[in-house]
């Protein structure tokens, strides 16, 4: 069942969001050849917790650590490390969960270290302009394949992978909640209405769309080892524009 947010979860929902946003923000600095994916997780979990937040990947199916960090062919729930020191040339997705007053915000976002590639440089903007897309469609009024379907278009014309396997969802009380949201069209006609939260993110590849799960059961990957990006936002349906979730507020 598809819930509707009221006014009261909305409002802490953006707080949530927001908390979000302050963790992106601040990853948009650090992010540089040199720092581990578990300083960067360290980071993140101490923003959350400072403005009374609980991280909500955080053993979330076990999953152990408070962001997931996902570099070049890692797609998604790439798991923080220690070992794993970021370097010159590299991409890395980073998805942020929050959880503040019992609601969820929901973001990831796709840095570059140091000095990328063209390629990669186009498929993060790329990648980012479809989520742009699929956000313009959040619309009451419209279905839920409109979204799906501005993101493909996108991937399409630049000749992207598409991810299948992994989508976007709705979020609210917790992190995943119906719908489904895939990122092409399968002729998905739910109505989307004002009030409905959903996360939308595309994630593309350079490659082919076909992904595997590493053996820690956790990290998915390209197939054939190409790079991919990640872009995530937290939306709100309205009777008119829709509503980012997850950005700073003023």
């Amino acid at each position: 069942m598809i819930n509707r947010k009221s006014r009261d979860e909305i409002k802490r929902m953006r707080h949530a969001g927001h908390i979000v946003a302050l963790v992106h923000q601040e990853m948009k600095k650090v992010v540089e050849p040199g720092i581990s994916t578990k300083e960067l997780d360290n980071i993140a979990m101490k923003i959350i917790k400072e403005n009374k937040a609980i991280p909500t990947f955080l053993g979330y199916a076990g999953f152990p650590a408070s962001i997931c960090t996902s570099i070049n062919e890692q797609i998604v729930h790439g798991i923080p490390s220690e070992n794993v020191i970021l370097k010159e040339g590299d991409i890395i997705a980073i998805d942020v969960g929050a959880t503040y007053g019992g609601m969820v915000g929901d973001s990831a976002w796709s840095y570059a270290v140091g000095e990328i590639s063209e390629d990669k440089k186009r498929l993060m903007r790329v990648t980012e302009e479809s989520l742009m897309a699929g956000i313009a469609k959040m619309r009451a009024g419209n279905v839920l394949d409109d979204i799906s379907g501005a993101i493909e278009d996108v991937a399409n014309r630049e000749k992207l992978g598409i991810v299948r396997r992994y989508g976007g969802h709705g979020v609210g009380h917790s992190m995943h909640e119906d719908p489904f949201l895939f990122n092409y069209r399968v002729g998905d006609k739910t109505p989307i209405k004002s009030g409905m939260v959903i996360a939308i993110e595309p994630m593309l590849n350079l490659g082919g769309d076909d992904v595997i799960v590493l053996d820690d059961e956790w990290t998915v990957v390209t197939k054939d080892g190409m790079p991919s990006a990640h872009f995530e936002h937290t939306v709100l349906a309205t009777d008119g524009d829709p509503i980012l979730m997850t950005t700073l507020m003023d």
